[in-house]
């Protein structure tokens, strides 16, 4: 997880879509578990391709084209994917929490800390494992354009801290 300090600037990326007078508190990118699957797609499609290639030899020449293109377009489909991971970000700032998303078409989806009435987050036994979680959020309106952030890094304290920021700690003397 990365923390941002005060003379630590977040990608230009997100910085466009930041207030003046906000400042960021946390920003951070999906785990990276999130590229497993085109990771097993990508080898697996190799094995694949090099398995049907030993068994059908020089003599399937379209074939074999057609069996290293459909490895290529897999391979493709996993830089696209690596480079659309290398672009989202989730990111808290003193007043509101932002999604970012897509690398062609750009989604960004808010919601302000004050809004949200419920916050939780859930780990599967993979999650568990590799060190990432799902944030559940809820607000008082129908409509949400954040709802879910998956595959979150550090879940618990990236809980903790925008627990801390949304119910901030008052002073016994305000009772």
């Amino acid at each position: 997880m990365r923390l941002v300090t005060p003379g630590d600037s977040a990608p230009a990326s997100v910085n466009r879509y930041l207030l003046p007078h906000e400042h960021q508190v946390i920003t951070v990118r999906k785990h990276p578990a999130v590229l497993m699957r085109p990771v097993a797609e990508v080898f697996g499609g190799l094995i694949v391709a090099g398995v049907l290639s030993n068994r059908i030899g020089n003599d399937g020449g379209p074939v074999l084209m057609i069996i290293w293109w459909a490895w290529l377009l897999l391979l493709v489909r996993f830089v696209w994917q690596v480079a659309e991971w290398s672009v989202d970000y989730f990111v808290v700032t003193n007043q509101r929490m932002l999604y970012t998303t897509g690398l062609i078409t750009r989604k960004v989806a808010m919601m302000p800390l004050a809004k949200v009435t419920d916050m939780s987050f859930q780990r599967s036994i993979m999650g568990r494992m590799l060190g990432y979680g799902e944030f559940i959020l809820e607000s008082a309106g129908q409509d949400q354009a954040l709802r879910t952030v998956d595959f979150i890094p550090y879940p618990e304290q990236l809980y903790l801290e925008v627990c801390g920021m949304i119910f901030p700690n008052r002073d016994e003397a305000d009772d």
